[in-house]
């Protein structure tokens, strides 16, 4: 029997490694996963990069299913549909991988000499 604390662990622990894919800078909290894109412009002096707290936890609406959820309460995806979480969470957040319709990101507006060109073996 999972208590509800571990099955939102779980959740984020899941999810956390899922936002890899991103290039997403992610840290696990006591209030659930701080992630930020730090190749996508922030709204203002006072955030540099998009940022969010993205938490899990049971939906009343839906059975008290496990939901994740953005910090301003909108639902995300339940928690077994990970790929789907993480892949709205990178898009609304403007990451490198994810929907690119919201415009290249912050190293691909920055001219050529400017870019760190070193190659990996």
């Amino acid at each position: 029997m999972h208590t509800p604390l571990a099955r939102a662990q779980a959740g984020l622990g899941a999810l956390l490694h899922r936002l890899d894919l991103y290039d997403l800078d992610v840290r696990l909290k006591i209030d659930g996963l701080l992630v930020s894109a730090p190749f996508a412009d922030g709204c203002c002096d006072g955030n540099p990069e998009p940022s969010d707290t993205i938490t899990c936890r049971p939906r009343p609406d839906d059975g008290d299913r496990f939901w994740f959820a953005h910090s301003w309460g909108e639902w995300i995806a339940e928690v077994d549909q990970v790929a789907d979480a993480a892949l709205l969470i990178a898009t609304r957040l403007r990451a490198r991988g994810a929907d690119h319709s919201a415009g290249p990101s912050r190293s691909q507006r920055l001219p050529e000499t400017s870019r760190n060109t070193a190659t990996r073996p």
